[in-house]
């Protein structure tokens, strides 16, 4: 990476310095230079001094002084007092580049390591200190997650929204996920940064028409805490996957009931199920009597609103709650019969979408 690094600044400083110039690493390679064609060549051995300008056949070096140490040297064509000029001032500018490359290069290295559980908990904190790394702020994981096969990179998308990349993160996690660590404010409500997600979900919908579902973990106050936080991310799209399929923006504070189904074994819904549909199987229901209920429960369990709400009589609706009561020995005009029924449809439609559960 480094060679590129440099060679992208040579490339913008080349019509500037009427030498040839270059960058040398440590096995006396040029890995980078104003004549491209010199690139790969090597050098004999030599030592530099750390503070001063070596000068020999005719070329001026000068150590690139890094965070690592002196692993690179710059060199200039000439032994006078320019060449000298221009090795100082070229070794000042690629240390400075380095330097900055290789904080921004960690750091979102470090948070990633973080996010997927690849760094100690007690190694944290010594890495922080190590990067100047702010541990102790309001962050949020906000994973974006592309359901379609495009040719935008989310990743650069993503990055242009959040330029500021000393506070936020974009990760990129795999082929279809995006991870985003984002700082936060302390006690920021929920509906806000579901409202920040929606913005990046539009834009990326709007301007590529690509379609995107995004996740978010909750807020933590430290380090250590954030791979809980990209778990919970992960847990809403999986949970929304399942009961949510047409939301956009799922937050794990508001998967509910649903986040506790999702985390049953298989085995215990199945059994579950049987014990509440013992008269018949939920299975026998058709589509119709399924609209009906799931009317009655958005209604909030009242036969009038939900009778005129789908445009049928009272008495249509009583005879169908009826039905149902028949088949399943449930009445859901009653609370507790209600509030089963409900779970059992949930349960039957995590079964459906076919978990890997023990």
């Amino acid at each position: 990476m480094s060679n590129r690094l440099f060679q992208g600044v040579i490339h913008q400083m080349r019509d500037a310095i009427d030498r040839t110039f270059g960058v040398i690493d440590e096995n006396f390679t040029i890995i980078a230079c104003s004549e491209l064609g010199r690139v790969g060549e090597t050098v004999d051995a030599f030592s530099v001094p750390v503070n001063d300008v070596y000068v020999a056949s005719g070329m001026t070096f000068k150590n690139i002084s890094t965070t690592q140490g002196a692993a690179y040297v710059v060199f200039v064509e000439g032994d006078d007092a320019i060449a000298s000029k221009y090795a100082a001032v070229l070794a000042v500018a690629f240390s400075n580049i380095k330097f900055y490359y290789d904080e921004k290069y960690d750091r979102s290295n470090f948070i990633k390591n973080i996010i997927l559980d690849n760094i100690l908990p007690g190694d944290i904190y010594l890495k922080a200190r190590e990067l100047y790394f702010n541990s102790d702020v309001s962050r949020t994981v906000i994973l974006i997650r592309a359901i379609e096969t495009h040719d935008v990179s989310i990743y650069d998308v993503v990055q242009n929204l959040f330029p500021d990349k000393s506070k936020d993160f974009v990760i990129n996690i795999n082929e279809t996920d995006i991870a985003l660590v984002k700082e936060t404010k302390p006690g920021i409500e929920s509906k806000t940064i579901e409202k920040l997600a929606s913005t990046v979900a539009d834009t990326i919908s709007g301007e590529f028409y690509v379609h995107v579902v995004i996740g978010i973990g909750t807020t933590v106050e430290n380090l250590k805490d954030l791979a809980r936080s990209f778990k919970e991310a992960q847990t809403a799209l999986e949970v929304g996957k399942v009961f949510d399929t047409e939301k956009t923006i799922i937050s794990y504070d508001n998967l509910g009931i649903a986040r506790l189904i999702y985390q049953l074994p298989t085995t215990l819904c199945e059994t579950f199920l049987k014990e509440v549909f013992k008269r018949g199987s939920i299975e026998s229901l058709d589509q119709e009597t399924l609209f009906t209920i799931q009317r009655f429960f958005e209604n909030n369990l009242n036969v009038s609103e939900t009778s005129r709400k789908l445009f049928v009589h009272r008495n249509t609706l009583v005879y169908r709650l009826e039905k149902i009561k028949k088949i399943t020995g449930l009445d859901l005009r009653e609370f507790d019969h209600a509030i089963i029924f409900k779970i059992a449809l949930m349960v039957n439609k995590y079964l459906k979408s076919n978990p890997i559960k023990y």
